[in-house]
Order: C-alpha cells, then structure tokens, then sequence
C-alpha cells in the first residue's frame, strides 16, 4: 500500500509544563504552538524557523507517500470538474427594480456579483472576483451587500484564510470603489436606510466579533461610532437587517443562549433597545413582520422550538404570545416573515419541509418530497410584500433545483436544475436511509448512494462521514464529487449521529458535554451495522470528518482502531482539552458550552480528558491516518492537527503511515478558488482509493 517510504518526520519531544489554572499538565509538542500565533494568523511569513521546518517536512513526506497516485488525483480532479458547469449562473432574485445573483466564467475560480432589470434587460456586472483575487495566493469573498436605494454596496475579502474581512464600498452607478475601507471586520455590514453609512462587526485580537460599530461614508474607520459592545468573551455579537429596512438587529449568543438588541435603523444614534435579556440554554431569533415581531424560540420548554409573536413596541419576552405551538419531535429550524405568511423550516423523524402559514387565517399547508433522504433549503425573498418564495431541492441522486413558490395558489415553478456537463443517469444509483442500532438500542439514521450494480457483499469500501457537533444536521444532497468513489464502487455513507439535530433537539443534548461519548459510539456503532449488514466490510471503511468531525475521526481512531481501514481528519479538533484550557485562544470561551469548561468544572475537566484525541493516543495499531491542517486556521489551529500527527508516530505501533498535509497558504475552509478546492478534494479522495486498492 505505502512502499519503500523514507523513515517518518520525528518531531523532538521538548517537555513543557502548564500550570496555568491550578491544574499541572506536560505536553512534549506544545512548542508547535508559535507564541506569536496571531501575528501568523495575519501574515504568515512570521512563522518561527523550526516550526516552518517541521511543518515543511511534513508536507515533503506525505507528497512522497501519495506519488504514485498524482496522475490518480489529476484523473480525479478532470472528472469532478467536469461534472460542475463552468460558467454556471444563479437565478437572479428580485429586490425593487433589480434582481440580484452570481456567476462564474469558464476558468474562473471566484464568484461574479451581477444585477439586471426586474423586468429583463442587460447584465450589470457589480463586482468581479477573478479580478479582485489575481495575484493572490489565497482570496476569499464575504458577499456583497447592496443598498435599499441599489446605489451603492459593501462587499468584503479576506486574503490569507485568517477570517480577518477587509470591506470595501463599491459606487454601482460607476463601478468604483470609494476610499472608505474597514480593517478586521467580520465580513459584512448593514446599510441605514439612506445608504449615508452602514453597521459592521468589529473582529479583536481573539477573532471574536465584540463591537458593532456605525461608519459614516467618507470618514475615516479610527472616527467610526460604537454603537454596542459585547464585554462576556463567551459570547460573540452578529449584526443583520430586516426586509422592511426599519430595524437593525444586534444578535449576542454563544452556542446555547442568546440575546437581541434592536436599533431603528434610520437613527444610527439612537441606543440599542434590549429584547428580552439572555437566560442560560434558551435561545431566540427575530424577524419583523410589519406591527408586530415573530420570534423562534425554545424558551418555556419548547425543546423543539416554536413562534411567537410580540409587538413592536413593547418587544419583552412578557409580552410573547404562542402563535406555533411547540410539538416535540418536529424540530423548527428557521422562519421568515411576508407581509400574508409565515413560512418557516422544519425537520420530523429527519426529514425537512416547508410549511407556509397565513397570517391572517391561520390556514397551513406543506411542502415536501417523498424520497428517503432528500435536502430542502428555504431562500426565501428578499422581499417583504410577496407572495413567492424560493427554495432548493435535491437528493443523493437528484441534482439540485431550484423553485419560486407562490404561497396563494401554491403553485411550484422550477427555474433551474443542476447541470452535470459530463453527464449524471440519477437512475444508475440507489439512495436509502438504513438506522444503525447504537450501544444503548438508539436507532442512528445512515444515508447511502452507491451504484446499482455495486455488490453488496462486504467487498465494497466505504467512504463513511460524520460530524456530530453544534447541532449541525449534515443534509442528504446532491453531492457530485462523491461520485467519483461511488463510480469506483465505493458506497458513499452519512452518519446522522448524535450531537447533531438530525432527530430533533434532543439529539443534539445527547450528544454534547457530559453526553458527548454518544457522538463516537453513534459513529462506530454505524461501522458496525453497514459491516454486518454486507454494505462493506471493516478494512474498507474509511472514516471521514472536519473540525468537530475531525476531533470525531481522532476519537474513534483511539477507541475503535481495528474498525477502520484508513482515517481522513480535515482541520481535526483533536487537542480538545489543552484548548479549553486555554481562555487566551480564539473562540475558546464560547466554545464552553458546547464541550464543558475544564477551568471551572473538574467533572467538565475529567469528562474531556476521557475522549480528547490527543491525551488518548495510545500503542494502539492504528490504520493508515491522512490529517490536514490550515496554517492561517483561527478555528483549529494548525498545531492541533501537528501535534496530533507528531503523538501517533512517537506512540503507535504498526507500520501504517500516519501523513500531515498542511496549506501555508490557506485557513480552516481550505482553498479559496472553487477549483482549487477540488484538487484538495482529489487529493484525499485518492488516498481513500489508494488505502482500500482501489486506486
């Protein structure tokens, strides 16, 4: 599998001991952590010498490994791109006399931002990515943001994968960009209603959006007015606007409470107005709805959410009235609000729909597919006065489509599906939902594709991916690049485990902080039923996760190392412990809630010690290992993954390589360019051939 490979990177073992908190830990790689971290983050050259060293040997012994299988990825990547339309197009979506909407050219790697006519006329290009990114190793859009009078439009970029946004204002009548620039913002911003300025989260030196500030065009960012400071570092503040142009939200939340301050948005000096004042483990969002607000909530038990309505004048939680009941089981996921309805986004027993509501009659009435797993995704409008909405469809099998929806006459007009230029039979394959039995008899839904002519006999390899964490629900949708295995004979295979919302909100409990193990059983538990069911057989499972998935990948490794033929951790999780120790990194506090505080709770500290990755390595046989890591990560940092990497090969035992790949170039999402990003995807794609022989 891995021939006549050179002896592995060794990195030096330089005992450090924390005693940071009272608690006294050793860690023989925490000198892979630069000290100088976020100077990195902003400019990488600033790395310290010996870690660029090992990194760079790292890199130079994993491309050694995976030689023999180039010409196997550049295969791999012609076919993934050759299944996306190059110069593909959105449906523009209309907003007053325009309509909005992106597109790429032939060759390009960025998004083009475009309006026409409502009513049909020539393309106005806004803004052009390809251009804005030349010269650029990496290059990231957050969107573009137009003004309610179109005149102007804020959009951002981030050009070293640090998440750091520099936004810009772009004049649309002549298509330039004024003087105004915004350093460290998080992304994007919100226009006053006379396009005079705009609101904008501020970034700090821990990558935690804190501050909401006013700018006034023309004026320079040290003279920008603070509009809302958020002092608690677990939390972090988002700014949004609303249809109507009439409110500016300000949304404080960690990952289990949150928060609303709203502001009239003509009065940029006005003070922000308190909703209803944040209560451990209750959440709440808003939209408005001309006299009165709808809010989703948990709040009062409603473990599965529901709505309320209260006025706009007197928006306290006192004054909440029950317009959707809660039900438990139906989980809501999201709503939005038109002058007639009420639509909002649910999911029951895993499977989503669309349910629209009259405001007026109460009337109610659905949209949903009938295929075993399937991904609805509501875009809604842009427009408050409407009676249309647009959402998007697919399966496993089914490319996407995109549909306007006409909630009177509930009529569905298709305007787009996703082309596959070399070609897709939806027929030649087979999507199914199968629920594997967990360690305590919890049934965990498993969606599958693979071939029509696939045997399923225990011969076939499995590309079996989980996440698990946030409540993140990882959809059934069309993906086309897993085709590329599945045409191999791979069965490609989603675990919905626990930690997730995939079964409502209780799913989602049973899989974080002190239920966290559910997460990792869930997953070996569906390794085990898709073995004994003949989907695959235990030495052809590659196990594949990212970020929280990838702290999944390092967990199971460690429990369950004979399951697996071969494990795939992307900007892997894995130094989960030493992180929640560490109040100084970015995004830490408010990561408390999701995995406990080991600082404040010594049950929190001994729970995430039981299954951290990298305090779990053990002289375990482990199956052959791909880790990647991004330098410029401010989510995982690079030397999670690198330490990680390092542990495994000083404790093993076995001869499976264990290989790092990180980009110096790129952060947590990888890659920028849209092409660029499915040579990443070639590469560990072609490892998953290579470990189960089928490359």
């Amino acid at each position: 599998m891995f021939k006549d490979l050179p002896s592995a990177p060794l990195a030096p073992k330089r005992p450090f001991t924390d005693t940071r908190h009272g608690i006294a830990r050793t860690d023989d790689y925490a000198w892979l952590r630069a000290d100088n971290w976020q100077e990195v983050f902003q400019d990488p050259s600033v790395l310290d010498a010996d870690i660029r060293a090992y990194l760079e040997a790292e890199n130079s012994y994993q491309k050694e490994a995976m030689a023999d299988t180039e010409e196997l990825q550049k295969v791999l990547f012609a076919e993934m791109k050759g299944r996306i339309k190059e110069d593909d197009s959105s449906v523009p979506s209309p907003d007053g006399p325009f309509a909005y909407g992106t597109s790429f050219v032939t060759g390009g790697e960025q998004p083009r931002f475009f309006r026409v006519p409502r009513d049909g006329g020539d393309e106005e290009l806004l803004l052009d990515g390809d251009a804005e990114a030349a010269n650029h190793g990496y290059y990231r859009l957050s969107g573009a943001n137009h003004s309610s009078d179109h005149s102007r439009m804020i959009w951002g970029y981030d050009d070293k994968g640090s998440e750091f946004f520099k936004l810009r204002v772009r004049d649309l009548s002549g298509g330039e960009d004024l003087e105004d620039v915004i350093e460290n913002s998080g992304g994007g911003g919100v226009w006053s209603p006379d396009a005079s300025g705009f609101f904008y989260t501020l970034l700090d030196a821990n990558h935690r959006p804190s501050k909401v500030y006013y700018h006034t065009l023309g004026s320079e960012q040290s003279h920008d007015r603070l509009v809302f400071e958020e002092t608690d570092p677990g939390f972090f503040v988002s700014v949004g606007g609303s249809k109507l142009n009439d409110f500016v939200f300000f949304n404080i939340h960690d990952h289990e409470t949150s928060e609303y301050h709203i502001l009239p948005a003509g009065d940029a000096a006005a003070v922000p107005k308190l909703v209803a004042a944040r209560e451990t483990g209750v959440e709440y969002d808003m939209h408005e709805g001309g006299d009165v607000f709808y809010i989703l909530t948990n709040a009062d038990g409603a473990k599965d959410f529901k709505i309320v309505e209260t006025p706009i004048g007197a928006p306290g939680r006192e004054n909440w009235r029950e317009v959707i009941p809660h039900k438990r089981g139906r989980l809501i996921l999201a709503h939005s609000v038109f002058s007639d309805y009420l639509v909002w986004l649910e999911r029951e027993e895993g499977l989503p729909r669309i349910v629209v509501h009259n405001r007026k009659s109460c009337e109610e009435h659905s949209i949903a597919f009938n295929e075993d797993a399937y991904s609805l995704g509501l875009q809604g409008s842009m427009e408050y006065d409407t009676d249309i909405i647009r959402f998007s469809y697919s399966s496993m099998t089914t490319p996407s489509q995109q549909f306007d929806y006409n909630m009177r006459t509930r009529e569905r007009v298709l305007l787009k599906t996703q082309e596959v230029p070399s070609g897709h039979k939806a027929e030649d394959y087979v999507t199914r939902r199968v629920m594997a039995p967990s360690h305590d008899g919890t049934p965990v839904p498993v969606s599958l594709l693979y071939r029509k002519d696939t045997a399923l006999d225990g011969s076939a390899p499995c590309l079996l991916y989980g996440y698990g964490s946030y409540g993140a629900t990882i959809p059934a949708s069309f993906n086309t690049n897993c085709l590329s295995l599945v045409d191999r004979g791979f069965v490609y295979a989603i675990v919905h485990i626990r930690g997730g919302k995939d079964k409502g909100f209780a799913w989602y409990e049973d899989g974080k902080r002190l239920n966290k193990i559910n997460t990792f059983v869930d997953f070996i538990a569906a390794a085990e039923f898709l073995a004994a069911e003949k989907f695959t057989s235990f030495d052809r499972i590659v196990a594949q996760g990212g970020s929280a998935g990838g702290m999944l990948m390092g967990a199971v490794a460690n429990m369950a190392p004979d399951l697996f033929g071969a494990i795939i951790a992307a900007v892997p999780f894995v130094d989960v412990l030493t992180t929640m120790l560490d109040d100084t990194l970015p995004l830490t506090p408010p990561e408390w809630p999701e995995w406990g505080n080991p600082i404040a709770s010594k049950a929190d500290y001994d729970y995430i010690a039981s299954y951290s990755p990298y305090d779990n390595v053990s002289d375990h046989a482990y199956p052959p290992v791909l880790a990647v890591a991004g330098l410029t990560d401010p989510r995982v940092t690079y030397w999670e993954p690198a330490k990680w990497v390092a542990k495994l090969r000083a404790v093993k035992s076995g001869d499976a390589p264990v290989l790092l790949k990180t980009n110096m170039e790129a952060g947590h999402a990888g890659a920028s360019g849209r092409f660029q990003r499915l040579e990443e995807i070639a590469f560990e794609y072609a490892f998953a051939l290579k470990v189960t022989g089928k490359g």
